[in-house]
C-alpha cells in the first residue's frame, strides 16, 4: 500500500511517499481503506519528534480518518462489510489501508456525506468535549475564542451559538474575521489589533488553543471566570502563578479528550451529539482542504503557514 512515511524526526523534508506493507489484522480489529485522512498540528509535533508517537519502523503519522471496513476480525460484531466509518485516535492513518480496534471505530451517520464527516471528526469531539464537559456555560453568556476560524473554532463558535451563547473571538486574516462573523459570531477582532482594549473585555469563558495567549485570556476573563487552555497552535503557554488567579476567583481549566472518550459507549454518545447539530443545519464549516496524500509535504507546508481555513484533508491515490 503507499503511505506517508518517515525514518527521523525533522522538518518537512524528512516526509517521504511510498510503498509499506499492508498491516494485518487482530480477532478485534477491522481493516479500513481509507478515503480522507485528516491532517492534525500534533501530527506536526509528531514528526518533529515533540510529541508522542506510537514507535514503527518507517514511523507513519496520522491517528485520523474515515474510510470503508474491507476486513473484519472474527470477534467483531458491529460492523459489516463495506460500513462507512471513522476514528480520531489510531495510529498509522497517513495510509490507504489502517487497522482499527473495533471499539475505537465510530459510524458515519446517514445523511452527513463522508468529506463533511471527515472535516468534523476529531475538531468536533473536541469541540464537544470543550463546550459540553469543560465550559457548561449558561445561556447569555459572553464567550471568547481565540483562533475563532480554525477547525476547533468554527465548530465550537457556531456550537456555543446555538446553545444560548453571545459569542467572541480573534483571527489573523479580514478573510477569516468574515468568515467567523457569518457564522453568527458577535464580534472578532483582528489578532494584531489592540483588541484586549475593548470596553466590554468581561467573558464567563476564554477559550484557548493558540497557547501563547494564555495571560491574555486570563486578563479577558470577568472575576469568577474561567480559561478553557487546549492547545499550542501558536507556541507554548507561559508559565502561570496560581495566586494571580487566587484575588480574581478566576479558574484554569484543561483536560484531555481522551480521558472523556474513553469507551465505545462515549464515542457512540459525543458523535452522535455532535453531527445532531450538523443534521439540523445548526453548524456549517467552510470546505476542507484537500491535497492527494502523495502531495503531504504540501499538506504540512500549508498547515504549517497558518494560512488554512477549516480542515485539511489528505486524499488517497485511488479514492
Amino acid at each position: 500500500m503507499k503511505a506517508l512515511y518517515f525514518d527521523e524526526f525533522g522538518d518537512n523534508s524528512v516526509l517521504q511517499y511510498g510503498e509499506v506493507e499492508i498491516p494485518k489484522i487482530s480477532r478485534d480489529q477491522l481493516l479500513i481503506k481509507t478515503s480522507y485522512i485528516g491532517l492534525n498540528f500534533a501530527d506536526i509535533y509528531r514528526r518533529r519528534g515533540t510529541y508522542h508517537i506510537e514507535k514503527r519502523s518507517p514511523y507513519i503519522n496520522g491517528y485520523e480518518a474515515l474510510g470503508q471496513v474491507v476486513q473484519c476480525g472474527e470477534n467483531v460484531k458491529n460492523f459489516k462489510l463495506k460500513d462507512r466509518v471513522f476514528f480520531v485516535d489510531v495510529p498509522f492513518a497517513e495510509a490507504e489501508y489502517v487497522c482499527v480496534p473495533a471499539e475505537k471505530a465510530i459510524k458515519v451517520p446517514v445523511g452527513l456525506d463522508s468529506k463533511t464527516v471527515a472535516a468534523i471528526g476529531l475538531q468536533g469531539l473536541t469541540a464537544d468535549f470543550l463546550a459540553h464537559d469543560l465550559g457548561n456555560n449558561q445561556i447569555g453568556e459572553n464567550v471568547f475564542i481565540h483562533g475563532i476560524s480554525g477547525g476547533v473554532g468554527q465548530i465550537l463558535a457556531q456550537m456555543l451559538t446555538a446553545d444560548g451563547m453571545n459569542v467572541y473571538g480573534t483571527t489573523s486574516t479580514i478573510q477569516k474575521q468574515q468568515l467567523a462573523l457569518s457564522q453568527g459570531a458577535k464580534k472578532v477582532f483582528l489578532r494584531n489589533t489592540d483588541w484586549k482594549d475593548a470596553s466590554f473585555a468581561n467573558f464567563a469563558t476564554v477559550y484557548d488553543g493558540v497557547g501563547i495567549t494564555l495571560k491574555q485570556s486570563l486578563e479577558l476573563a470577568t472575576n469568577k471566570g474561567k480559561v478553557i487552555f487546549f492547545g499550542m497552535a501558536g507556541g507554548n503557554p507561559p508559565l502561570v502563578n496560581p495566586l494571580d488567579l487566587l484575588g480574581q476567583s478566576k479558574s484554569l481549566l484543561t483536560g484531555d479528550l481522551w480521558d472523556y472518550l474513553n469507551s465505545a459507549a462515549e464515542r457512540k454518545h459525543r458523535s452522535e451529539r455532535l453531527f445532531s447539530y450538523f443534521v439540523n443545519d445548526k453548524i456549517k464549516i467552510s470546505e476542507p482542504t484537500v491535497f492527494p496524500l502523495a502531495k503531504g509535504k504540501e499538506a504540512y507546508e500549508y498547515l504549517e503557514s497558518g494560512k488554512s481555513i477549516g480542515k485539511v484533508l489528505l486524499l488517497p491515490e485511488d479514492h
